[in-house]
């Protein structure tokens, strides 16, 4: 069939065609295959606070936040209250008689009690 160089050539072929791909695509990485501002700066993206005072008011801004949201989705259900009462919360067990439990009511969107004696 092909003789002795034609299987020197294939096997130099396969040798090399593996080296020069890596060599293409692994050198001058950053320049070919890079998107600008791909990355968020670092301005940007979330501070993690380590200070005490910071994390206090990180708590605070995220309890506000929360209760913000939960003042909106109330309002929006028309069931805030002007005394803000919360009938969202369920009993402890100390409050709740032998043997009743309480779960989520979907129709209500509240607590209720289920069993008891």
């Amino acid at each position: 069939m092909g003789g002795a160089n034609l299987e020197i050539f294939k096997f130099g072929l396969y040798i090399m065609f593996p080296i020069g791909w890596m060599y293409y695509f692994g050198t001058n990485l950053e320049e070919r295959f890079s998107v600008p501002d791909f990355w968020p700066t670092r301005e940007s993206t979330h501070k993690i606070p380590f200070e005490r005072e910071e994390i206090k008011a990180e708590v605070e801004r995220m309890k506000a936040k929360r209760l913000a949201k939960r003042a909106k989705r109330l309002h929006m259900e028309g069931k805030a209250d002007a005394e803000g009462v919360d009938d969202d919360k369920p009993t402890t067990d100390e409050e709740r008689p032998k043997g009743q439990s309480v779960r989520w009511s979907l129709d209500r969107g509240a607590w209720e009690s289920v069993g008891g004696k």
